[in-house]
């Protein structure tokens, strides 16, 4: 039994903006080697999040539009009025979301649905550049 981290970086547009990362995270998954164990994906940072979806434009417009309205960008958040950068909404949607998924690694493959897609969503009201760590145990 070992431990594999591998990381990656991708530049977001921020505003919700949804990135299919499954194939770097199949690339980082293969290269451990290992044939069975987990896979997690975990962003850092408190205004971004990591999912699943079915990475179509319907699916990605409907988590996008469902998104604001459980955390609307305009309602008065108080973490506005403590740091006024128009950020208020995304904490609360990356927490909703969360910071990570772990999938299984069978026989070297990723165990994922045959539409499912691991997902980047980005909140914060400006582009970034986001480090996501992917550590593999097999």
């Amino acid at each position: 039994m070992g431990i594999e981290t591998r990381s990656l970086e991708v530049t977001t547009q921020g505003n919700t903006d949804i990135l299919d990362i499954t194939e770097a995270v199949r690339h980082c998954a293969q290269e451990t080697g290992f044939a069975n164990g987990l896979v997690n994906v975990f962003i850092g940072g408190a205004t971004a999040g990591i999912t699943t979806l079915e990475c179509e434009p319907g699916a990605v417009s409907d988590l996008q539009a469902g998104l604001e309205r459980i955390a609307p960008e305009n309602l008065g958040y108080l973490h506005n009025e403590a740091y006024p950068d128009g950020t208020g909404h995304s904490p609360v949607r990356a927490a909703l979301l969360g910071p990570e998924v772990t999938l299984p690694l069978i026989n070297g493959a990723l165990a994922l649905g045959t539409w499912q897609r691991v997902v980047l969503v980005d909140f914060d009201n400006r582009p970034r550049r986001r480090k996501i760590i992917v550590q593999c145990l097999g």
